[in-house]
């Protein structure tokens, strides 16, 4: 129990904090810092007492079921390899708040920066922890939106705009992909539980569809991890601040990849096909991204490419399908965000101190920042592999494992030598260009601000980070190896070789293959360096090559040409040709499908057709085809003729004892028909024809819209008969009607099943509900009709004041009784027909009367009405009680009832679900009156207080509109 409790806490306390934080003042930077880095430290302290479980190879676990059925249980595990990762989440995350307490500017909306920061860190612990791979992809995508929203921070920058669209895009797009591929794997292996994932290694091998599912998870963590060809997004997410690009591209966001790579190397690895596909994109990472980086001029876009090209390194190491490659890969990941993390925030202090980071505009940093530049030598060391550090020891690894490969004789095998030669060079090049250019020579007085030493603390972050590249470097074992192993063996079980972390293994190849990219690196810099005082912009030999550009042109392909084209052949700016379009689909579909099977009436015997129903399906009938005809002439007599076919529809309901429906049916019709009516004057005039040719093509339109029209009908007909006739002695509905009461405590069996049995459907229905009501909002606010021949109220007869007097009165007179049979509904719900989307639907139809008679002006200055609020507090409500169950140990929306005494009053039935369907109410409530207000578009904060009329003109809302609401 204490093990599921932190393991909770790790991912809960991250979203916390991040509410929290959103929720205080703006230009606090002070508050928000104590409160993310409290957050941090205490994420850390939950993965610290997890650690004697994980070490002894234990896997603390949670399961919450959700969906069990579908195989959807919310797991939260974690073993070695998720306890490195999120240590390194929550440690680094620590450091980089601290960082950024004095990085960012009082200026800046500080609340927003840590609330993000926060979440990116929860949907990152929620990633590594995850214990169910539809999960793993849930949280994978959240870390690509709350990424774009942290590149995107500095939403007046077009850079910082950019850089978070194309990010988003590509990982975003890896993550359907990846998708996909989890999507596969659990139909393989007939699980998405992790655990039997990782033990199904054979079965998922030997699989016909282990290629494209192998196919589909790298696309996934190439683009996750910046990999050629997705590599272009990282430079681009430079114009983030840089704490985030510290955090991001060092310990959580490229890692993400990483960590899914050596999660399921044990399942998908092995494989001549991961090999080749893993170990070619990984080898033209390597050297791509160490070549380019030499090339930058400025400090983060140098280490952005360097980043790419350790990334490429790590990715090649675990294509080679070998235990120590393994073993190298989860190292070097372990030391390149210490080092990375220290030069990224170096190259803050730099940009910060002095306010640039153009490497041309920078020298002789080394007297004004002297403690600065000793700790970012330190830290480049690190990263070009110089002995004493950590960068060091698994450089050393990587060449031992390159040489290993290369007696294989393919020729992917055969380069790795020279590739990893090749890239160390270029470390070591990129390092040096680094420290020298911003460091050493001579001194410049043109920067944009006097260089100085940043504030002590802000440099703390940077010192613990370059003195673990110096402890982890000199004493390996001692250190980072208790880590390593249990990471290590948490992946490769009874696989584990024996390795060595020593720092001297004597004379040998990969030690004088190391010297030798030292040397090399040092005379390449050196012949590079009157290039570099040239300061060509762009990159040698790979001027054409611009990632960026590819990506740009091939999205102005896709969202200009390619869309144009399918605009100009299915679009249309009028609705009936998208609805004939959708209908006209829908038939089709319906007949594919039928088509093999053929439709064949069942021999349930009929019963005899009353003649009352009868008469009221022919009266419903006869308002559909006035409704059809009269919409040509007048739409107001179409609209209440159909009114007229959902009252026989209503009735029908009533016939065959279905009070829920009926009634259900009766609110939609009169909360239908009166936004119908205030949607009436938006509509344009019809146009008259006055000769026969002119009005012929009108007429074939009509007729081909009738014959679709009867077609739909009559197969959705047929079908329903077909349906209906088949006998079904064990039908769903008698399992409803045998355990409505027993486990849903109601004797209402469709609402037992709306709240409860199939509460989730209900839940998804409210939030498209919700999402309706916003859009339909959103469309309408701004758009204003010109109806100069209506009058306003104050024009007509009588003058104002004195129109729909009596019907005002009788209205104002009605809302509490309404209200009351609303709050009736309501709670009877669960046990007679009513329930939480009856009573949202009655107390709507209460405000709607109080509109028709006074107007939304007046409706919100007595009746005070938020929907936005309204909205709000029922889908969390709703959610929150599916929560509380899933907080429980039970399914997510497990219903609770039991009988309560309360004396002389008796028994009183009490159920969770009741929570729930008011949660339903608020949301329908919310909903009906916000597609009101934007129907009928008086700014409820509207400078004017004249009441408008059905059919009157409306003067335009106030620009916080959404806001005041």
């Amino acid at each position: 129990m204490p093990d599921a409790l932190f393991l909770s806490a790790a991912i809960g306390l991250p979203y916390l904090g991040a509410l929290v934080a959103a929720l205080l003042p703006r230009n606090r930077s002070s508050l928000e810092a104590w409160l993310a880095g409290g957050v941090a430290l205490l994420t850390m302290g939950m993965v610290w007492l997890l650690w004697p479980s994980v070490s002894a190879g234990e896997v603390p676990r949670l399961d919450l079921p959700w969906a069990p059925e579908l195989g959807l249980t919310f797991v939260l595990r974690m073993d070695g390899l998720a306890s490195v990762f999120a240590a390194m989440i929550a440690g680094i995350g620590f450091l980089v708040v601290l960082y950024a307490r004095y990085y960012m500017s009082p200026d800046d909306p500080i609340p927003r920066f840590f609330s993000f920061l926060l979440a990116f860190m929860g949907s990152m612990m929620g990633l590594v922890l995850s214990g169910n791979l539809i999960q793993l992809v849930f949280f994978w995508e959240l870390t690509s939106l709350f990424s774009f929203l942290l590149i995107g921070y500095w939403q007046h920058s077009a850079a910082a705009r950019d850089g978070a669209r194309i990010a988003l895009t590509v990982t975003a797009g890896g993550g359907l992909a990846l998708l996909a591929g989890v999507l596969l794997l659990g139909h393989i292996v007939g699980s998405y539980d992790l655990d039997r994932v990782l033990s199904a290694g054979d079965l998922i091998r030997e699989h016909p569809l282990y290629l494209p599912t192998l196919v589909l998870v790298l696309v996934g963590a190439l683009t996750k991890s910046a990999q050629f060809p997705f590599h272009f997004w990282l430079p681009q997410a430079m114009a983030a601040p840089t704490p985030v690009s510290a955090y991001l591209h060092s310990a959580t966001l490229v890692k993400a990849g990483i960590f899914l790579l050596a999660r399921l190397w044990p399942v998908m690895a092995g494989t001549d096909a991961w090999f080749w596909i893993l170990g070619s994109c990984g080898m033209v990472t390597l050297l791509l991204g160490a070549y380019v980086a030499i090339f930058q001029h400025d400090l983060k876009g140098l280490l952005a490419y360097s980043t790419i090209s350790h990334l490429g390194l790590i990715t090649l190491l675990l294509s080679l399908n070998s235990p120590l490659a393994m073993v190298a890969a989860i190292f070097h990941t372990m030391n390149h965000a210490t080092f990375k993390a220290s030069l990224f925030m170096a190259a803050g202090i730099i940009d910060h101190e002095t306010g640039t980071r153009d490497i041309r505009r920078l020298s002789g940093l080394n007297k004004t920042m002297p403690f600065t530049a000793r700790l970012a030598l330190v830290a480049a060391a690190a990263m070009a592999g110089v002995p004493l550090l950590n960068g060091f020891i698994s450089k050393e690894m990587f060449f031992t494992e390159a040489l290993s490969a290369s007696t294989d004789p393919t020729l992917l095998h055969t380069m790795l030598p020279i590739a990893a030669l090749v890239a160390s060079v270029l470390a070591v090049a990129y390092s040096l260009r680094f420290i020298h250019g911003a460091f050493f020579g001579p001194d410049v007085d043109t920067l944009p601000r006097t260089p100085h030493e940043p504030p002590q603390w802000m440099r703390v972050p940077v010192e613990v980070l370059v003195f673990g590249c110096m402890v982890v470097g000199i004493l390996p074992a001692a250190t980072i190896g208790p880590f390593l192993d249990v990471a290590v063996r948490s992946v490769l079980g009874a696989g584990t070789p024996e390795y060595s972390l020593a720092v001297w293994h004597g004379f040998n190849i990969p030690l004088m293959l190391s010297m030798l990219a030292l040397a090399l690196g040092v005379v390449l810099y050196r012949l590079l360096q009157r290039h570099f005082r040239t300061g060509v912009e762009g990159t040698p030999l790979l001027r054409g090559l611009d990632g960026r550009r590819i990506f740009d042109r091939a999205m102005v392909f896709l969202s200009w040409r390619f869309a144009r084209t399918l605009e100009r052949l299915l679009g249309t700016s009028r609705l009936q040709m998208q609805l004939r379009l959708m209908v006209c689909g829908t038939i089709l579909a319906a007949t594919l499908a039928l088509l093999p099977y053929g439709l064949r009436l069942g021999g349930v015997t009929l019963t005899r057709v009353d003649p009352v129903v009868a008469l009221i399906w022919l009266v419903g009938a006869g308002c559909a085809i006035g409704a059809a005809y009269q919409a040509k002439y007048h739409r107001l007599a179409a609209l209440v003729l159909l009114g007229g076919t959902g009252l026989a529809t209503c009735l029908t309901f009533v016939w065959f004892s279905a009070p829920d429906l009926a009634m259900t049916q009766l609110l939609v019709e009169v909360v239908t028909t009166v936004l119908l009516l205030l949607g009436l004057r938006w509509l344009p005039k019809r146009q008259e024809f006055t000769s026969t040719s002119a009005a012929l093509l009108p007429r074939l339109r009509r007729a081909r819209d009738f014959t679709i029209a009867i077609g739909s009908g009559a197969g959705l007909a047929a079908i329903s008969y077909a349906t209906m006739t088949r006998p079904s002695p064990e039908g769903i509905s008698r399992h409803f009607l045998a355990r409505a009461y027993t486990e849903g405590g109601g004797t209402n069996v469709v609402n037992v099943i709306l709240v409860d049995f199939r509460g989730f459907d209900t839940l998804g229905e409210i939030a498209v509900l919700g999402v309706v009501a916003l859009t339909v909002f959103a469309l309408l606010r701004r758009f204003r009709p010109a109806p100069e021949s209506i009058r306003a109220p104050e024009q007509q007869q009588g003058g104002e004041g004195d129109w729909l007097l009596i019907p005002g009165v009788l209205m104002k007179l009605l809302f509490p009784v309404i209200c009351a049979v609303a709050v009736f509904l309501l709670l009877r719900g669960h046990d007679l027909p009513g329930g939480g989307f009856a009573a949202g639907l009655m107390m709507s139809i209460a405000i709607l009367l109080q509109y028709m008679a006074f107007g939304t002006r007046w409706v919100e200055d007595h009746l005070r009405v938020r929907p936005l609020r309204w909205m709000g507090a029922g889908l969390v409500l709703a959610a929150g009680t599916g929560a509380a169950a899933t907080a429980l140990g039970r399914p997510f929306l497990t219903s609770y009832f039991a009988y309560a005494e309360l004396g002389w009053l008796g028994k009183l039935p009490l159920a969770s679900a009741v929570l729930f369907d008011l949660g339903v109410f608020g949301l329908v409530f919310g909903a009906t009156v916000l597609m009101l207000i934007a129907i009928a578009h008086q700014s409820v904060r509207s400078p004017k207080p004249a009441r408008p009329v059905l059919g009157a003109p409306v003067p335009a809302p106030a620009p916080a509109l959404a806001g005041d609401l």
